[in-house]
């Protein structure tokens, strides 16, 4: 036992065989690497690929920078290259990789230089590195070159490192997934020399190189990063083989890291020091942004920095959320509690003396309340090299700024031109509630910095007007001082308070609008019936809550995505936008504006994703795409495409349910057809095969009573045979559609009395009486049609009537009335009207069911295409019995006129 628990322990890691068998669907991605441009990369990776061809791997250059390197051009000889597409753009024509030639061609191995490119614009993908990973989700092998510096977590440290800043950076978990890392190295002294000869750069670029990039300091850093990160890439390889193998040895640490994002220039850098902590640590890693209840209506350029912090934290690889609450320190420690959180990284920026006065660091707070988990503080200062000049806003921009400037004068003038005449006429000594009443009117009117404002605005005209020596800003009395010391305290703490109050209250007013806006939509949701009406109700929805054009998109069975609901109404979308709808519906990823795939398109796709994959695809059009868009519209967009899909997948299931439904309906049919055709077939024939073998053996030794008696068998069952095979035909030409009746005159006494005539040679057991009106008018149809719907009836009442049956025809209103009623048990309420579905029989005969339950469902069919309705009543004499009524229109007489 001891020896299988040890087995079982030392069993390979599942998670790590589910990521090995998912790599092995991909292409495996090789990388290049070095610390600094000219180190031989491009030449090391091109000499290795020539080995390759030469083994006969089928290997394509689809694209090599060789910066008119005589050494590098030489290998690229032999090897096929795929030609460059070439795109117009400013007047320049520009030559980017051709990802969709590279696609066609498809090759084992295909060799793409510069991972960092950033492609032209128009292009599908942004960035070169996008280009690749589509390549590999293809199954192509690629080759391709980086330098440590385009790293995306490295590029804060590399710039103060060099003094450069890295504009193009690839996500560090692109050189994660990487199947190999190669690391292409040379000593700094061997990269000058090499520099200086002219091998890297031409010499004008060379001296300048020399002077601000390629200096001994910045290429030993940059050498040690990248000797390091190709180690880690190298333990991180070794860890995953251990894992898959079930070998002991040293595991990754279960550290989890919380990296705190906020809203100023800061948090770019503690997001990219959270990545490289959390590379080192191989630990998992959540940016939490954190935003004061309250405070949710942010400026446009705040709300960008924390947008683009948090994508830039989910490019390195992180899990972007979001909590808001008034106690910013406490919610982050309890998310990091609940999160198992071993450590939180935040940052730390110099605020000015009243700012720290004021309100507490965050920072401070929570390092002095977090006991049990570590705090690592990402200061200012390493930041500031890279901290560019803020542009000031302009004052006429901010509406805000100067609602509160003119809510503070106005309030503290009013209340001063009050309190005027009050003093000299009455002598209040408490005329400062009269400012106390303008605070609290600043804060509610324009927010807490306006109620602090008009509180020192207000101690200062209340000492100039009403504090002796007047008109000076002096105070002769001590208990005065003190006085307008406590007012201005509790003013300010009054203002403050209320200031707060309105905020909140307009955070909750607008969370209640958009909980009201998402139960409406959840209420037009429920009660779609279709997929059309959930199509319909998320595109209006989506376009009233966002203020956005909305196209929904579906696929129906044959795969291509058609736009199903648009408001305002879309035609069509162009090939660009039918291309990223495509992706993320294919790719289960964001596509279009503002995304990594064809970024420059006016609509930004989401996946609407369930259970069963992708359902659907939803388009925004913002009215303008250079805003990015608030938190509150993102999280309004999340839940419109989370309820969306819920509602989709919903309907196709009903719609599903609803074929699987139709198809148990057809398989029930098909059935009961099988078994009646089993029944009322082999019932006639034997009797018909019995008869005429009797005849046959016995010959003349049989009566003549006898033989006519097999002679009777033998024409009742063959005429059985046959009504039953013309019930069939006639279903068959109604359901159809090929039942065309005749629209003639026809004579209904005449109809029903050749019905009842051959009803009497059919079954001569059935009593039949008629009455029929002597002044019966013809009506429109088939008499052929109108016979045979009698004769079904009345067959109908042989087999469950009792043996008596009654026809009855007169004229009522504008229309024929024509009844057959029998004298059975009748028909339960219940059933009135499935004795008219077919195969449905409902009564007994010798203990047996009788007939194959087409007459009736013949009659509606027949009655139906003739104009006129049939219907079924029971009771219908001395409470029994059941009785078939048919109504058919009287056509109306041609005038005169019209003969004439």
């Amino acid at each position: 036992m001891a020896e299988t628990g040890s087995e079982f322990e030392r069993r390979p890691d599942p998670d790590a065989l589910l990521a090995l068998a998912d790599r092995e669907k991909r292409g495996k991605l090789r990388v290049f690497l070095g610390a600094a441009p000219g180190v031989g990369k491009t030449y090391a990776m091109l000499a290795r690929a020539r080995a390759l061809k030469t083994d006969g791997v089928d290997v394509v250059i689809g694209l090599v920078e060789t910066h008119g390197r005589r050494e590098t051009e030489a290998l690229t000889e032999g090897l096929e290259i795929l030609p460059r597409r070439k795109i117009e753009y400013r007047g320049r024509t520009l030559e980017e990789f051709d990802v969709d030639a590279a696609l066609a061609r498809h090759p084992a191995l295909i060799v793409v230089d510069e991972l960092a490119h950033t492609n032209a614009p128009d292009s599908r993908h942004p960035k070169r590195w996008q280009d690749v990973e589509e390549l590999l989700d293809s199954g192509v092998d690629v080759w391709t070159a980086l330098n440590i510096q385009h790293l995306e977590s490295l590029a804060d440290v590399v710039s103060r490192i060099a003094g450069v800043a890295v504009r193009e950076t690839v996500p560090d978990r692109v050189l994660q997934d990487a199947a190999d890392v190669v690391l292409v190295d040379v000593t700094p002294d061997e990269l000058l020399q090499r520099l200086k000869e002219g091998k890297v750069y031409v010499p004008d670029m060379a001296r300048r190189a020399v002077q601000n990039f390629f200096t001994p300091r910045n290429l030993t850093a940059l050498r040690e990063l990248a000797l390091r990160r190709t180690a880690e890439r190298v333990d991180d390889q070794m860890v995953d083989y251990l894992r898959q193998n079930a070998i002991e040895g040293p595991w990754a640490t279960s550290e989890r890291l919380l990296v705190c994002v906020g809203s100023d220039r800061l948090s770019e850098f503690v997001v990219r020091a959270g990545a490289r902590l959390a590379t080192g640590l191989n630990a998992p890693w959540i940016a939490l942004h954190l935003e004061r209840a309250g405070e949710e209506e942010q400026d446009a350029e705040r709300a960008r920095r924390i947008d683009e912090a948090l994508r830039l934290a989910e490019r390195l690889g992180a899990t972007v959320e979001r909590v808001s609450g008034h106690d910013l320190a406490g919610e982050a420690l309890r998310f990091a509690r609940r999160e198992n959180i071993t450590q939180i990284v935040v940052g730390r920026s110099r605020a000015g003396l009243l700012a720290r006065l004021w309100r507490k660091s965050l920072t401070d707070e929570i390092v002095r309340r977090s006991d049990d988990i570590a705090v690592q503080v990402i200061t200012e200062s390493r930041a500031k090299a890279e901290e560019e000049p803020r542009p000031r806003k302009a004052l006429s921009a901010n509406g805000e700024l100067w609602r509160g400037v003119g809510a503070t004068l106005a309030s503290v003038a009013c209340a001063t031109l009050i309190a005027w005449p009050l003093d000299v006429w009455l002598h209040l000594p408490n005329l400062g509630m009269i400012f106390l009443a303008s605070v609290v009117f600043c804060a509610l009117a324009a927010g807490v910095w306006s109620a602090v404002a008009a509180s020192i605005l207000s101690f200062f005209a209340f000492d100039f007007f009403f504090v002796d020596p007047r008109y000076e800003f002096t105070i002769s009395q001590a208990h005065e001082f003190l006085s307008l010391l406590v007012y201005t305290f509790v003013a300010i703490v009054t203002g403050t308070l209320a200031g707060r109050v309105r905020e909140q209250s307009r955070a909750m007013r607008a969370r209640a609008e958009a909980a009201q806006s998402l139960f409406e939509f959840s209420r037009k949701l429920s009660s779609a019936a279709s997929l059309d009406e959930v199509m319909w109700a998320a595109a209006m929805h989506a376009q009233k809550a966002l203020d956005a054009k909305s196209a929904v998109l579906l696929a129906p069975d044959d795969g291509e995505l058609t736009i199903a609901a648009a408001w305002p109404p879309i035609d069509q979308l162009d090939a660009k936008e039918a291309g990223a709808a495509r992706w993320a519906y294919e790719r289960a990823e964001p596509a279009g504006l503002r995304s990594g795939t064809l970024p420059n398109i006016r609509f930004a796709f989401r996946p609407l994703a369930t259970t069963r994959g992708v359902v659907a695809v939803i388009g925004l059009e913002p009215k303008n795409a250079q805003e990015t868009p608030s938190a509150q519209n993102e999280r309004m967009l999340t839940a419109i495409l989370e309820q969306t899909a819920i509602a989709v997948d919903r309907a196709l299931l009903v719609r599903e349910s609803v074929r699987a439904a139709a198809l148990e309906e057809n398989e029930k049919l098909r059935s009961t057809l099988l078994a009646s055709l089993s029944h009322d077939l082999r019932t006639p024939l034997a009797s018909i095969t019995g008869a005429v073998t009797s005849l046959r053996q016995l010959g003349d030794r049989l009566a003549d009573t006898d033989r006519l008696d097999l002679l009777v068998s033998i024409e009742e069952e063959a005429a059985r045979l046959s009504r039953f095979v013309v019930n069939l035909l006639d279903m068959s030409r109604i359901e159809s559609g090929a039942l065309a009746p005749r629209r003639e005159l026809v004579d209904v006494g005449d109809a029903v009395r050749s019905a009842m005539e051959r009803s009497r040679k059919e079954f001569p057991q059935l009593k039949v009486s008629a009455s029929l009106a002597p002044d019966l008018p013809a009506i429109r149809g088939d008499a052929g049609l109108l016979g045979q719907i009698v004769f079904n009836l009345l067959d109908n009442a042989h087999k469950y009537g009792g043996g008596q049956a009654s026809v009855y025809a007169r004229r009522d209103g504008d229309e024929l009335l024509l009844t057959v009623t029998d004298e059975g048990p009748g028909v339960k309420p219940a059933d009135l009207e499935r004795i008219f579905e077919k195969f449905y029989r409902g009564g007994r005969i010798d203990g047996r069911k009788a007939g194959t339950g087409l007459g009736l469902s013949i009659c509606r069919g027949l009655v139906e295409a003739m104009g006129g309705s049939i219907v079924a009543q029971s009771p219908a004499i001395r409470r029994k019995g059941t009785r078939i009524a048919l109504r058919f229109p009287i056509p109306e007489p041609p005038r005169r006129d019209a003969v004439a």
